[in-house]
Parts: C-alpha cells; structure tokens; sequence
C-alpha cells in the first residue's frame, strides 16, 4: 500500500484509494470523474465565451461534442504511438485475429490509463479547423475558445495524476517535496505498517497544475475581455503553456522518450516558439490593417458629407464650393427697380437647397 506526504508542509502521510466507488460492478476512478468534471466545466465556460464571439449555442455544443470524442483519441493515440513497445501494445503471440483484436482493445483501453495532453490539443485544434470551415467561422476564433477552456480540463485533470501517483518529478529536498512510501500488509510488533521504501520527489503534477492556473486567472480576468484580435488568446496559450511544459518535463521521470529527447519538452519548446511567430504575424497585420485605415478617418471626420465628393476633389473640397455656389443668385440679382429685395433670400434659398440635394445623392 502506498502513501504519501508532504513532510516539509507539516502534512502526515496519507492515504487516498484511486476508486471511488463501485457502479453496476464497475469501478470509477477518481481520474475518470475529475477529467469529467473538467469537460463539463470547459463546455459550459465555452458556450458563454461563443456568445461573446457571436457564435451560436447550437454549433458550439455540435462542437464540444465533437471535439471531446476528437480530444480523447488524439490523447490515447498520441500515449500509445510513444510507449507502443514499452507497454506491449502490439500483441504477436496468437492467430492473426486474435493479435489484431487485443492490439485494438490495447489501443482504446483509456479506462486502463494512459493519455497524453498534446495529443487531445492537437486532435482537438485539427477538429476546431475542419469544424469552423464547414461551420464558416473563423478557425482563430474557435482557437481562442478552445485554448481558453482546455485550461480548466488541465489545472482539474492534474490532480487526478495526483491521486494516482504518477506524473511526479525526481528526487529532491525542497521543503515542498512529496513523500511517496510504500508499506507492506505485514504488521510489526509495535502493530504498525511495515515500510518497505520512501522517496521524495518533485510534486511536477502540482507544478504543472498552479502554472496552468495562473494562466487561467490570466485569460480569463485579463486578456479575453480586452481582446484585441482573433488568434491572441491562442497565440499565449501556445506561448505560456509551451514554455511552462518545457521546464516542468525536465523534472520528470516518466517523459515520454523519443531516442534520448522528452517528447513533451521538444513539443513545448516548438509550441512556444510557434505562439512567437504567430502572435508576431497576427499584430503586424492589425497594425497594417489600422494604417491602410488612418487617411480616411479625418476625411470622413471634416468633410461633413460626401466621403466620394472629397475623393473627387481633395484640393478643392465642398466646403470652397458653397460659398461660391450661395453668392451666385445675388451676383445675377436684377436691377432693384423691377424686383423687390425681398425676392433675394428665396432665390438664396434655393441654391441651398440645390447644395443640399447634391450632398444628398453623395451620401
């Protein structure tokens, strides 16, 4: 039996069993009702941000469903491509079809563990992509969306690695170190558990869970309700969680191995690097789009009419013209003697009104 503790906290070791309960005969681990836990909370949150985006509640729910059952096969894929000889996933020792159904069973198996993060985001973003195509939606903002809630199904599902015990670091004497110990059933004489081993280790499940917390608190209450562009909330998600991930896996002891290289700390150095690149594209076409905008804002602004009329004549705009066009009728005035002066306002007055249907047709 294994316990665990955090000596330095002040926290006596413990024990936590991994299922929770028994249904129909089944177990449920606490893994599976946190990681459900975490969906349900990331879908609700999406459909309040679609809203926002001004995308429907019907295609974003279409959408959650899809991209969950997306998320879970690219997470269980991603797992098994990485530890295929590892864990014997590939059976070989019986008839054709007996090999290939226990291969089948060991790939699907994600109630035996066995999921990997980057594979769900990436399955999730290629689902995201072909959906907002079909959908005629932006993809950036399905992107943002989907990067703002995975965050939650990340800070949540960490902890189920907790309980578990895995997903922890190497050795160390921090004073926030976790105690691992394993006792054996047999008692001794004092009628205590017997210890058979103990270590200390880097809690990377705890790290990698306050980090990803910290970049919720970040998108949630600062960047997404002053977002600026379609793209942004994704660019820092691929920017803060990369970066993160890169120096967390170092610690680890269970990386998924590639020759000599952590699979997830390349994938993190590259999703960094691509957050950069992108997130730099995206800003310098914002800003071009603003400058290809400036020189008409005062034109639009001065003109007080006719954007076209002051196209037309930007030397020699309407607001020359009108005074010229006014004074016609009282240059052309007849002599005094025929007609009387208070003929002059009415003829005035009808040149601007001539003026003013010109103006008219320009708008």
């Amino acid at each position: 039996m294994t316990y665990l503790s955090f000596p330095g906290l002040g926290i006596e070791p413990f024990h936590i069993d991994r299922i929770a309960f028994t249904l129909f005969g089944r177990s449920v681990a606490w893994y599976g009702i946190l990681i459900t836990c975490g969906m349900v909370l990331a879908v609700l949150t999406a459909v309040r941000l679609a809203r926002k985006e001004g995308i429907s509640v019907d295609d974003i729910t279409d959408f959650a469903f899809i991209v969950i059952l997306a998320g879970i096969v690219g997470a269980r894929a991603y797992y098994v491509i990485f530890t295929w000889n590892k864990f014997g996933y590939l059976v070989t020792d019986g008839s054709f079809l007996h090999n290939l159904g226990k291969t089948l069973y060991n790939c699907v198996a994600i109630w035996e563990g066995g999921l990997a993060i980057y594979g769900g985001v990436l399955a999730g973003l290629l689902t995201g992509f072909l959906f907002a195509k079909k959908k005629k939606l932006s993809f950036l903002k399905i992107f943002d969306i989907l990067a703002a809630v995975v965050l939650i199904g990340q800070v949540i599902g960490r902890w189920g690695n907790f309980i578990n015990i895995e997903a922890y670091g190497a050795e160390t004497a921090l004073p926030w170190r976790m105690g691992i110990l394993t006792y054996s059933s047999q008692l001794t004489a004092d009628g205590d558990l017997t210890l058979i081993s103990e270590k200390y280790v880097h809690p990377t499940f705890l790290y990698e869970s306050l980090w990803n917390f910290i970049s919720l608190l970040i998108v949630h209450l600062g960047l997404y309700p002053k977002k600026k562009f379609d793209g942004e909330i994704f660019c820092f998600y691929l920017i803060w969680y990369g970066f993160g991930r890169m120096l967390i896996e170092s610690l680890r002891t269970d990386s998924l191995m590639l020759g000599n290289l952590r699979v997830s700390q390349g994938v993190g150095f590259l999703s960094a690097v691509i957050g950069v690149l992108l997130l730099s594209s995206l800003m310098k076409k914002r800003k071009s789009a603003a400058a290809g905008e400036t020189p008409y804002q005062p034109v639009y602004a001065e003109g007080g009419g006719s954007g076209a009329a002051s196209e037309e004549t930007p030397d020699n705009g309407p607001q020359k013209d009108k005074p010229e066009t006014a004074e016609e009728p009282a240059e052309n005035e007849p002599e005094p003697e025929e007609k009387p002066a208070e003929n002059e306002p009415e003829q005035t007055q009808s040149g601007e009104e001539t003026d003013g249907g010109e103006h008219g047709d320009h708008h």
